[in-house]
């Protein structure tokens, strides 16, 4: 069975580090979406967060508004947040019917006992809903500094026993990656992925400029390392934690470590100082590479 291509910038080299990017949005971000869409450039994948709190109405909003737009929406599943396979499967089938979905991203989620039937992503890969409904992509986690909860070789067997399931499936696995200061990390990550025969193509999780104290609060939520070494590199000084702090450094370090043993790379924005912001950043880095 032939694996899907699911876009066919992957098949050629990318013109600059951030050509090809995909976003991230919450439901929340409607507004910010409409305000910043001028500025990004057309089919861009945009992610749809699974946030605690938000109705599934708005989250099937914002995806449908992402494709309105003219944009690639790739709404997440997250399994444990799940209340039943009903609930599931509403979603799956409103967000493929109203917008046109064809990627989806599946976490297990934050809590630690499962609200419902699903304990982690897998058990919502192996329903086959996904490839029911025509979905071809499916996007799975990465996490270049470790799992809090998975040792090193348990991260590394259930990201293959993952796009194994996925590819069986006759859909294409593609991993994103949490956000990291450090891109000797995500570099020796990459690495370690391609000598193992992963080969599915990898988005790295880029932190979008913000203030830096927002930085700080995200990283420590999301368990990214931020050793006085590492930002020192990315550009932030922990005597001086005032201002914004912007992805030059990291993502120059990324552009200037990657060879062709690393495979399909793109990036993968995580706003965390607004889209607009974000978007601009982008493109100044584009127009200036």
């Amino acid at each position: 069975m032939s694996t899907p291509i699911i876009h066919p910038n992957w098949a050629r080299p990318a013109i600059n580090m951030v050509e090809g990017y995909s976003l991230e949005m919450t439901a929340k971000d409607i507004e910010s979406l409409r305000e910043a869409a001028p500025g990004i450039a057309p089919e861009t994948p945009i992610a749809v967060t699974f946030l605690p709190g938000e109705a599934f109405e708005a989250r099937i909003a914002a995806a449908r508004l992402v494709r309105e737009l003219g944009f690639e929406p790739m709404p997440h599943f997250s399994a444990r947040r799940i209340v039943s396979e009903d609930e599931f499967r509403e979603y799956l089938k409103a967000v493929t019917k109203e917008a046109g979905v064809k990627r989806c991203f599946v976490i297990a989620g934050d809590p630690s006992e499962p609200e419902g039937p699903f304990a982690d992503s897998s058990a919502l890969i192996a329903t086959g809903a996904f490839e029911d409904a025509g979905i071809t992509a499916i996007g799975i986690g990465g996490h270049p500094e470790g799992h809090p909860n998975m040792s090193d070789e348990e991260c590394w067997s259930v990201l293959q026993t993952k796009c194994d399931e996925i590819e069986k499936r006759g859909m294409a696995p593609l991993i994103v990656t949490q956000f990291a200061f450090d891109a000797g990390a995500v570099l020796s990550w990459l690495a370690e992925l391609r000598k193992r025969g992963l080969s599915a193509p990898v988005r790295l999780g880029i932190p979008g400029p913000a203030g830096i104290k927002t930085l700080m609060r995200f990283a420590a939520r999301c368990g990214v390392g931020a050793s006085a070494s590492v930002l020192t590199k990315y550009g932030i000084s922990i005597t001086k934690l005032i201002g914004t702090a912007g992805p030059d450094k990291l993502v120059d370090q990324i552009e200037k470590g990657l060879t062709e043993e690393h495979g399909a790379v793109r990036l993968h924005f995580y706003p965390f100082g607004g889209l607009t912001k974000t978007v601009g950043w982008i493109n100044d880095y584009a127009k200036s590479h």
